[in-house]
């Protein structure tokens, strides 16, 4: 049997890679997910404050209430709908994309 050999590395980023995702597609599609929410609440997150507008203001905005956008603000959501998303993009002047990477697997959407 061949013996394996790997490159050293001191790339903390890669050692855990390679420790955690390496030859796992099902939770190397769960991280990708879990960056596409967190990108999804970041970029509505410094919207909001470029605008100088807090939660409640940019509820009422939209027509929502203010723990509606803090659930879309948090990372860990994962109930973003289309709708709403446009609603705030709207609002802000941007745009949403639907970003479906490969057949079979969740939406993500993005605000652009």
């Amino acid at each position: 049997m061949a013996k394996r050999t790997r490159t050293t590395t001191s790339d903390a980023v890669q050692i855990l890679y390679r420790r955690y995702y390496e030859g796992r597609p099902e939770r190397v599609r769960g991280l990708a997910d879990a960056r596409a929410r967190d990108s999804v609440a970041r970029k509505l997150t410094t919207l909001r404050l470029r605008a100088g507008l807090t939660q409640r203001q940019l509820a009422n905005l939209v027509g929502t209430t203010a723990s509606a956008i803090c659930r879309l603000e948090n990372a860990d959501y994962a109930g973003h709908s289309l709708a709403m998303l446009n609603r705030i993009a709207a609002a802000f002047k941007q745009r949403v994309e639907n970003r479906n990477r490969n057949k079979g697997q969740a939406l993500i959407y993005g605000l652009y």
